[in-house]
């Protein structure tokens, strides 16, 4: 044993003597032990959990062989977690308009330096050639390569780029990504898919080269504008990642080869969606309401038949109009002819897709098809010990959720689903988005795991004004006097007349410190069956009655309702309501932060408040 392992040895004895007499309980223990595995670094720890020192971090580590249960994380998956998160965020900040630019402009480097990596070299344009044994053939291609123009170049010039040009690009892509493209001659394609799987990357991808190949028209219709607005800032690192191109503009105009190519990133609350025609991209269908006048659109864009129209989602639930368009009985539906026409199973789609009866090509693409495509960005068993599994089900394996059961109809749900660019005295980049006009706080701390939600609740001041999901916070970690801070910021930028904070876990802690700091708002919310029992019906009187609305973005709020089941308590029977609250992020949380903040009017709401007074801070 050598001087350096000496000392490592006493040290450790010193150290294990040192955390026996502090006593560390097994909740620290384990709070040390999750946070270790998410790669937090010993100091951030610390920090967190406010432990005296690292030592103790290190000792675990070793006593307890965390090291060898952390896997090697591809910064490919961080990044997609990442960009999911921002993606869902209806009024971003200045900042995380920024953070989603760079993240999406790093997962494009990745792509193409892992096609380095594999041997792949680029050309002047951007075009792929094999560094390996094939010297002449890329002389040839360099070669061929068109001259650069003379004089000023035009913006978004992309009539010198070929189908050979993209190739770079195609290898980037996993199998099923390759299976979309290899049916792009169908002329209505519908894929039901896992989440985080790559299809806002691809269909960007798609809708350039088609553009720039044949100078067609593209056009994407999401459930909000920002989300639309991903696929352009994917579609501008693209062309400039690949190609060295940069692309300007909103709609983006390309000069291609065939003529002008546009294109555009709509909302489906659009008004002036319908006067557009093109190839067509619906994203995130089931989560759009109103499907039927959404389909009318996309038709109505896509008429002539060297139109394609993409429809491609995460699953919902079964009560969504968009399925009975999955499944072929909107197809079926006042026909008896078709009647027993049989479509292709659920396994059979999965198998590189069938063309069906209706004449849809329809996919399925589970997060299990996509690993087995060559997409190694998740581990599927850790994820299974994250979701519980109706979760896993519906997120990751394509299963529709049966909302049977739940207290909430989705017929009523997405009726909330609002577009949040009309909400006009709503400015979210600003230092005060909401003026001097008053906000409602809901705190929701998790039982299960070590997060929590917060949101920010605009009443309405006015007959007839809604509810209005402004704002919506998850943080991680178990030292509540971060969360505290992170109230502070938001409680600095509004001006807020209550806080509903849960008590439990904890919510204890947190509510000791903001009712020392916000005496007259703060609020304490114990939980009984009689309370929760409360929270729940004015959740369901607002939202029946249509008195709430969130951005369309939001999909996790309405999943949170879903997930509300009536059932009876283990001693009396007596009526109360449950939810799934375990290890599922931002799940049902958001739904009780929500009930904690509007809770605060009360349940005979016709009782209107007489007081018109402010208080200014």
């Amino acid at each position: 044993m050598n001087t350096l392992q000496v000392s490592w040895f006493i040290c450790s004895l010193l150290t294990e003597s040192n955390h026996s007499r502090m006593a560390y309980s097994p909740e620290i223990r384990e709070a040390v032990k999750r946070l270790y595995l998410r790669r937090w670094t010993p100091d951030e720890i610390r920090l967190e959990l406010d432990l005296p020192n690292t030592r103790v971090i290190y000792f675990w580590a070793d006593k307890y062989s965390w090291r060898d249960l952390l896997r090697e994380e591809e910064v490919d998956e961080a990044i997609a977690r990442r960009i999911v998160m921002l993606t869902d965020i209806a009024d971003k900040s200045g900042g995380q308009l920024k953070e989603l630019d760079m993240l999406i402009e790093k997962h494009v480097k990745l792509k193409k330096q892992r096609l380095i990596s594999e041997g792949h070299s680029f050309g002047a344009n951007g075009s792929t050639k094999n560094s390996g044994k094939n010297s002449k053939g890329s002389d040839q291609q360099n070669n061929a390569a068109p001259s650069k123009r003379k004089g000023r170049k035009r913006k978004n010039d992309v009539s010198h780029l070929t189908e050979e040009d993209f190739k770079a690009w195609y290898a980037s892509l996993f199998e099923y990504q390759k299976v979309m493209h290899e049916n792009l001659h169908r002329r209505i394609r519908n894929i039901l898919k896992s989440r985080q799987i790559g299809a806002t990357y691809y269909f960007a991808g798609e809708a350039f080269e088609q553009a720039v190949l044949t100078g067609d028209p593209q056009i994407f219709l999401s459930a909000s504008r920002s989300q639309a607005e991903v696929f352009r800032t994917y579609i501008v690192q693209i062309a400039q990642q690949f190609f060295e191109i940069e692309l300007t503009g909103n709609p983006i105009v390309l000069h291609t080869a065939h003529g002008d190519a546009e294109l555009r990133f709509l909302s489906t609350n659009s008004k002036t969606a319908q006067s557009y025609h093109g190839h067509v991209y619906v994203d995130e269908y089931f989560w759009i309401g109103k499907f039927d006048v959404l389909n009318k659109l996309a038709s109505a864009m896509a008429t002539h038949k060297n139109w394609r129209k993409t429809y491609f989602s995460t699953p919902s639930t079964k009560a969504h109009p968009a399925y009975s368009f999955w499944t072929g009985d909107h197809w079926r539906r006042g026909m008896s002819d078709r009647e027993e026409v049989e479509f292709p199973t659920f396994d059979a789609m999965r198998d590189r897709g069938r063309f069906c009866p209706d004449k849809q090509w329809r996919y399925v693409v589970t997060i299990e098809d996509a690993l087995a495509g060559g997409c190694g960005l998740f581990d599927i068993e850790e994820l299974r010990d994250e979701y519980n599994d109706d979760d896993f089900k519906n997120l990751f394996m394509c299963i529709f959720v049966d909302d049977a059961d739940s207290v909430f109809k989705f017929s009523d749900l997405e009726k909330c689903m609002v577009e949040s660019a009309r909400w006009q005295d709503h400015k979210p980049k600003e230092q005060r988005p909401f003026g001097n006009r008053e906000v409602w706080l809901g705190y929701d701390p998790s039982r299960t795991r070590d997060n929590a939600t917060l949101v920010v609740i605009a009443p309405g001041e006015k007959k007839g004004e809604k509810f209005r999901v402004l704002e919506k916070h998850y943080w991680r970690g178990l030292n509540f006097s971060h969360h505290v801070s992170e109230i502070q910021k938001v409680y600095a930028r509004y001006r807020v007349t209550y806080i509903g904070v849960d008590t439990t876990g904890i919510g204890a802690g947190v509510f000791d410190s903001i009712s020392t700091l916000f005496p007259r708002e703060a609020t304490a919310i114990h939980y009984s069956v009689s309370s929760k029992t409360r929270l729940v019906l004015k959740m369901i009187d607002v939202v029946e009655s249509g008195r709430i609305e969130w951005d369309a973005s939001h999909k996790d709020i309405a999943m949170s309702c879903l997930s509300i089941r009536k059932t009876t308590t283990d001693t009396g029977g007596a009526i109360t309501f449950k939810a799934s609250r375990d290890n599922v992020t931002g799940h049902a949380d958001v739904f009780f932060a929500i009930a904690h903040a509007v809770i605060n009017e009360p349940l005979n709401f016709a009782h209107k408040r007489t007081s018109s007074w402010t208080m200014q801070h």
